[in-house]
């Protein structure tokens, strides 16, 4: 039997039942059988896999869906270490950050402010909650980052700053001009559900990935991402809505009132 922490956090029960209707579905030409447990540390969920094709599934596994390092030997051999803002810590200005380091004790990363300020806004001297705010990050907010000291046994906690991959996709998203709505808690197709419900599609690109349970609602020019969720908001009841505005978030680059 294998057992596999996935890189998915689930809020509840529905959102478990999700993942096991996909895997059972995605591996039904496979002898193996699927378990989702429901008990794991921080909401990870986790999957056991047994029969002769386990190997085939916890491969499709790795690989399309993504798997926590779950102890501090694992994560060693890990450049980039991908998790959720467990976090905003603004009494000592850093974000806290969950990666699935869990055995045998919890360990969290921490992306200090000054790695915040140079990585996002050019050095300038931005608080963490103005740079949370413009930048849509948020508690439960999946994130990538860069480990900038070695694991050690002894330590509960890693520090590291935003890998570049991260920050290519702010900047992206920044570039683009373009408004997006960050919905945490809802799957994809619960989100196109409510788009066509509400008429809303009219007002959206596209819907970008960011996890299994959540996505970015790239919104048309001139379409206010703010403006969606009290709409949305009635139909996705359990999810946290989080604006990125991209126009903000240069006005931030040019704001002469933060030094350098």
């Amino acid at each position: 039997m294998t057992t596999l922490t996935l890189l998915v956090k689930a809020s509840n029960l529905g959102q478990v039942k999700q993942i096991d209707e996909l895997l059972k579905a995605q591996f039904a030409e496979l002898d193996v059988e699927v378990k989702v447990l429901t008990s794991s540390t921080n909401r990870w969920v986790q999957v056991s896999l047994s029969g002769e094709d386990e190997a085939i599934a916890a491969s499709y596994i790795n690989k399309k869906i993504g798997t926590c390092p779950t102890n501090l030997e694992n994560a060693k051999n890990s450049h980039i270490l991908k998790g959720y803002i467990y976090k905003i810590d603004l009494n000592k200005q850093e974000l806290i950050v969950d990666v699935g380091i869990f055995e045998p004790k919890i360990v969290l990363a921490t992306v200090p402010l000054a790695c915040l300020q140079a990585q996002l806004v050019d050095g300038r001297k931005a608080d963490l909650k103005k740079i949370s705010e413009i930048y849509g990050l948020a508690e439960r907010s999946p994130l990538s980052i860069k480990p900038l000291s070695s694991v050690g046994e002894e330590g509960e906690v890693l520090q590291a700053e935003l890998s570049a991959e991260q920050v290519d996709q702010l900047h992206t998203w920044q570039q683009s001009l373009l408004d997006r709505l960050i919905i945490l808690g809802a799957s994809e197709e619960m989100i196109e559900n409510v788009l066509e419900r509400t008429r809303l599609n009219r007002d959206v690109i596209d819907i970008e990935t960011l996890g299994m349970f959540e996505h970015a609602v790239t919104c048309k020019l001139g379409t206010n991402a703010a403006g969606l969720v009290g709409i949305m908001g009635r139909y996705l009841r359990n999810s946290v809505f989080v604006v990125f505005n991209a126009k903000k978030s240069l006005d931030l680059l040019s704001d002469n009132t933060l030094t350098l």
